[in-house]
């Protein structure tokens, strides 16, 4: 069915929930104009709608669906859990058997500290690092998405005027009535810049606890940070006495070993979540043994205490072990082929037909951006109201395709799809570019 129909099951859905949920929704990152698409299936990289439409997803709830949907190795280790238990108030071997496999595979972990999402993952690593070091400030980079935290989401989104100067970022708040003491606590670094960021972290150096870094930040345009600025911030967090945090919750899907082998650094703590818990909600903390001692309740109550109820659930713990298992080094060799060619197939089109914009990211991560400007940062990918129309447009246009992507041009891809999905995908894209076009001479 032809999206936005307003006869459409989806939308009549959206009515009801208009009665029970704030705006008729519960996830802000799900929500569309003038009505979102409901899903009912999915199976390996497609899914299907309440209209009994189907799309290829490049979505995957937001990257964490690295293989798809109903893997039935996943499945099967699932169903089998549910039998015995979905959640104690005792530990189960199951959260030893996934910490032992994200020890292994990441060089820079030595424990873990299990949670329910990226979220707290992140939550809990500023935390660590404020009981390690006895600071209470930490740094962040423009514009970089870290999750639902009053700290994390400093300057997530900035409109212009609230910007400051371009080698000293104002610290924004994201929700209202956010305390005016979370502002002075985060100090806004500019995005691969190293001599600017240096400068900021060292006039603060006594008070910060840990700089927070996202490699290949989403939302400040999926553009990878250079290795002289990532080396920057290793070399000055050693030097002032504060921690690294690397945020892996999305870039963890890029290397078998994690991002951060990509840039050859060892961070403090790292957060994941997504692609470990296999479909179900998950996240986690790990680091340095040193570091991770905060949580250590062995001689009394830890620096810092941690619980929560499903915390390593025996759901996402085996469900997450059994995904992490399935994602070996020859699949993430055929994630990055597929990335590689969607990427230069579509900056090919848009060459092709004139419009200015560019396809980036790394290895299964795509962004499209429809801007003339060079994106090397938040402010250059920040969109103005052409630019986010158009957008709009492009991904309609895609739906209308068969295409799933997410609202701001991001598209994740699953180890189930192949070339022929990749080849549908791309010609999706051309319609959907040339629906751009055609918007663009109507308002002219």
């Amino acid at each position: 069915m032809y999206y936005p129909s307003f006869d459409s099951a989806s939308a009549k859905l959206h009515e009801r929930a208009l009665k029970y949920l704030p705006g008729g929704n519960t996830r802000t990152t799900v929500y569309m104009k003038p009505y979102p698409i409901y899903a009912v299936k999915g199976a390996g990289c497609r899914v299907w709608d309440a209209d009994g439409d189907v799309r290829i997803d490049c979505i995957n709830n937001f990257t964490s669906h690295i293989h798809g949907y109903a893997n039935p190795i996943i499945n099967a280790v699932v169903k089998k859990q549910l039998e015995n238990g979905t959640a104690f108030g005792l530990p189960t071997a199951s959260e030893i058997d996934l910490a032992e496999l994200l020890c292994s595979r990441v060089e820079s972990i030595d424990r873990v500290r299990f949670t329910n999402s990226g979220t707290e993952a992140v939550m809990m690593a500023i935390k660590a690092a404020r009981a390690f070091t006895g600071r209470a400030k930490i740094a962040k980079v423009e514009g970089a998405y870290h999750g639902s935290y009053d700290y994390a989401e400093v300057s997530l989104d900035p409109r212009p005027k609230e910007w400051g100067e371009d080698d000293t970022p104002s610290s924004v708040p994201y929700a209202k009535g956010t305390p005016g003491s979370v502002l002075t606590d985060v100090i806004t670094i500019p995005f691969n810049d190293p001599e600017s960021a240096v400068r900021l972290l060292r006039l603060h150096a006594g008070e910060l606890a840990a700089v927070l870094i996202d490699p290949i930040p989403n939302r400040a345009g999926l553009i990878p940070a250079s290795q002289q600025f990532i080396n920057s911030l290793v070399d000055t967090v050693k030097e002032i006495g504060a921690l690294l945090i690397f945020d892996e919750v999305i870039s963890f899907r890029l290397c078998y070993r994690g991002a951060q082998s990509i840039w050859d650094v060892k961070p403090d703590l790292t957060a994941f979540g997504k692609i470990i818990g296999g479909g179900f909600p998950i996240g986690a903390v790990g680091g340095r043994e040193d570091v991770m001692a905060v949580f250590d309740p062995t001689n009394g109550k830890p620096a810092l205490p941690h619980g929560g109820t499903f915390s390593a659930n025996p759901i996402s713990m085996t469900a997450g072990l059994a995904a992490m298992q399935l994602l070996d080094q020859k699949s993430f060799d055929h994630l990055d082929e597929m990335g590689s060619k969607l990427r230069a197939a579509i900056n090919k089109i848009l060459t092709a037909r004139k419009l200015a914009g560019k396809a980036v990211g790394m290895g299964s991560l795509i962004k499209v951006h429809l801007t003339s400007s060079d994106v090397t940062d938040y402010r250059s990918a920040f969109q103005d109201t052409e630019t986010a129309r158009r957008l709009s447009v492009f991904v309609h246009g895609l739906i209308n395709r068969g295409v799933l992507v997410a609202n701001n041009g991001l598209i994740a891809l699953s180890t189930p799809m192949n070339n022929e999905d990749i080849d549908l995908i791309t010609q999706a894209v051309e319609g959907a570019v040339d629906d751009v076009l055609v918007s663009m001479d109507t308002i002219e």
